[in-house]
């Protein structure tokens, strides 16, 4: 039957709302793209260490400041009053300066240097006694970027202490502040005591008997290039073998580091994924049995043949 002018029409009609609906459909999914991209991109979070030189001990605290919105964390040394001014503090991960400037009235942080780490992530040292880096800088995790002080705004008299954030740009103030973490592990919220692992790419602050734990002594190694060290221990007091691989390179950053240990017989068990420091420790009771080990980082690799079968 041939449509009329009036079916047509009606036809028309609802193709038009049909196609209409489709589009939005398409907007929405793309809006909705959009945004799990924008969320997922603030997920990458950088490998944090804390804002300190390599080594030193120092003792933070969400709750010491009534100016305090969310997950801030202000740190102290200890000691007299004025114990800190001066102290060093260095950049918690490599990324660009954003914000170097005396706050003045603005707010309370005084002296502020703020960096830009990418991927929606952002730190923020306040109440610095000196700014050691100019906005537009690009600096190292490790870089020196100021000195702890007690800067702020006029008539805010406060004691010297570094005042530290992370930020993301996914919501609003105070919501887009963050659980600080160092070195993989989130800060023991309202108040931890923590040695710095920020070693800024120089020597690795970690030792294969202190991965494994006590009472192993490394037996065997591996070289795996310039990029790192894969190490066999073992521990005389329980029989079980550890493998560990350290890195040498990108230390602090995320990168693939792998180690496996295969007791013959066994199945094998095998750490992976992107670490800053080492893969493992992997253990496995292995007295009086062959072992198969290794593990890789930086592109290299090591696997031992079937040994140590003491």
């Amino acid at each position: 039957m041939r449509p009329t002018s009036l079916v047509k029409a009606a036809l028309a009609l609802l193709l038009g709302v049909t196609a209409g609906a489709s589009t939005g459909l398409a907007a929405a999914s793309a809006a909705s793209s959009s945004t799990a991209s924008t969320a997922s991109a603030a997920m990458a979070e950088p490998a944090f260490q804390m804002p300190f030189p390599c080594g030193q001990t120092w003792t933070g605290n969400s709750s010491a400041s009534s100016a305090h919105q969310s997950w801030e964390i202000d740190f102290n040394r200890g000691g007299t009053a004025d114990a800190d001014l001066g102290d060093t503090v260095v950049a918690a991960a490599a990324g660009t300066v954003v914000i170097s400037a005396h706050q003045g009235s603005t707010n309370g942080f005084g002296n502020l240097v703020k960096i830009d780490h990418g991927g929606g992530w952002y730190t923020y040292y306040a109440h610095l006694l000196v700014r050691s880096v100019s906005a537009g800088a690009t600096v190292s995790q490790g870089q020196k970027i100021g000195e702890v002080g007690n800067t702020s705004k006029p008539g805010n008299d406060i004691s010297p202490h570094l005042h530290y954030e992370v930020r993301t740009d996914t919501a609003s103030y105070p919501a887009n502040i963050q659980k600080a973490k160092f070195d993989g592990v989130t800060f023991g919220y309202p108040v931890q005591t923590v040695t710095s692992r920020n070693c800024g790419g120089g020597t690795n602050p970690y030792t294969p008997e202190q991965v494994c734990g006590s009472g192993y002594s490394v037996i065997d190694s591996a070289a795996l290039g310039t990029a790192g060290t894969v190490y066999l221990l073992y521990n005389s007091s329980n029989g079980y073998n550890c493998v560990t691989t350290l890195k040498r390179t990108s230390l602090g950053t995320n990168t693939a580091t792998s180690a496996y240990l295969e007791v013959q017989g066994k199945s094998r068990i095998t750490d992976s994924g992107n670490f800053g420091y080492y893969a493992g420790p992997v253990r496995a009771a292995a007295a009086g049995t062959c072992v198969r080990w290794g593990g890789s980082a930086g592109g290299n690799s090591y696997d031992s043949p079937l040994e140590h079968c003491g």
